[in-house]
């Protein structure tokens, strides 16, 4: 039987979990210095780890997490990653988005970088704005498609969003329909046209977009339709797929921005799923919110097992589901924080 790890980032670096049998237990925590906001790895090779330091680039483990490398260490490459997508064809082509907005490709397992001019050559790009000091507009996450890598999708914080059909050497702003403020992207494994995303809310709040914080695409994301418009609520991060339905989806809304959550309610959060591709959504009865006042940054489905889900809070709490998260339970171990969770098996 094979062991079951979850690679956690946050702003501590990137904790290895494992389960092989028995309890969770915490191999090892590595990094620790970097705020780790997104890791890259793929089930072929599990014990391999692409970790995104929002200031040193990016750094590579190659044993589940125990020793760290920057093999780029000395060459021209990405400072503040935001993202980290590695290819599902080539498992040594890795793009990350960055701070401020830039993606860089490597094709070498990270030893080395290419940085895509074309993106801030995108009318638009290099003039977003955000409102937050000690945040530039940036790269928030980069989805692949699947069924034909050329295709790319960056979802930007704040700008919207880019598509490439040529593996990035062109890109084209979305801008039409949507919120500014794009945090997640999922692209339907069957019908690859139909896409959804999780956002901020900014343009919502400024009543400058016609949904709240979920929308949907059936043309490539030429044109957005709003989701989920039966609840208030309208900041979300968290947007998963079932790897073998993609009508079922999960996420997790919560009431404002982060900055309000010190409200005594907390971020008035909970979890939704939707069965029918995004046409209705239902509020799961439990959840792992602490009564809603913390915030699931963080939902994974096990491919291996796909009624097993879990859940990463931003304050570093862990919950289990196996039954499609209609129950949860919270694991015997914590992180600082968490930004980021991957679930793989060796």
């Amino acid at each position: 039987m094979s062991a079951t790890i979850l690679y956690v980032s946050g702003d501590k670096g990137v904790a290895t979990l494992k389960k092989n049998g028995g309890d969770w237990k915490l191999e090892s925590h590595g990094l620790q210095d970097w705020a780790v906001p997104k890791v890259g790895v793929t089930q072929s090779k599990p014990g391999r780890i692409f970790a995104g330091t929002r200031g040193d680039g990016v750094w590579v483990s190659e044993d589940f997490g125990n020793k760290w490398t920057k093999p780029s260490y000395g060459k021209r490459g990405p400072g503040k990653v935001r993202c980290v997508a590695v290819h599902p064809r080539d498992v040594d082509t890795i793009y990350v988005g960055g701070e401020p907005i830039d993606i860089y490709v490597s094709n070498d397992g990270a030893k080395s970088w290419t940085r895509l001019e074309s993106v801030r050559n995108t009318p638009g790009v290099a003039e977003f704005g955000y409102p937050l000091a000690n945040v530039e507009p940036h790269v928030r996450e980069i989805t692949i498609d699947l069924g034909n890598p050329n295709i790319l999708y960056a979802a930007l914080q704040v700008g919207f969003m880019l598509k490439s059909t040529d593996g990035g050497m062109t890109w084209k702003l979305l801008d039409k329909g949507l919120d500014a403020d794009v945090h997640a992207i999922v692209i339907d494994s069957k019908n690859p046209k139909r896409l959804f995303i999780a956002s901020g809310g900014d343009s919502y709040r400024a009543g400058q977009a016609p949904g709240r914080a979920l929308y949907m695409s059936e043309d490539g994301g030429d044109s957005w339709l709003p989701t989920a418009m039966n609840y208030n609520e309208e900041y979300s991060v968290p947007l998963v797929m079932h790897p073998k339905n993609p009508d079922v989806l999960y996420t997790a809304l919560a009431h404002g921005s982060p900055g309000s959550w010190r409200r005594p309610t907390g971020a008035e959060s909970y979890l939704l799923k939707t069965t029918d591709g995004g046409k209705s959504w239902q509020k799961l009865s439990d959840g792992p919110n602490d009564g809603g006042k913390s915030f699931t940054e963080v939902l994974v489905i096990d491919d291996e097992a796909p009624n097993q889900m879990y859940a990463g809070t931003r304050g570093g709490d862990i919950y289990s589901s196996d039954d499609s998260g209609e129950s949860w339970r919270q694991l015997a171990v914590k992180v600082p924080s968490i930004s980021d969770m991957r679930c793989v098996h060796a």
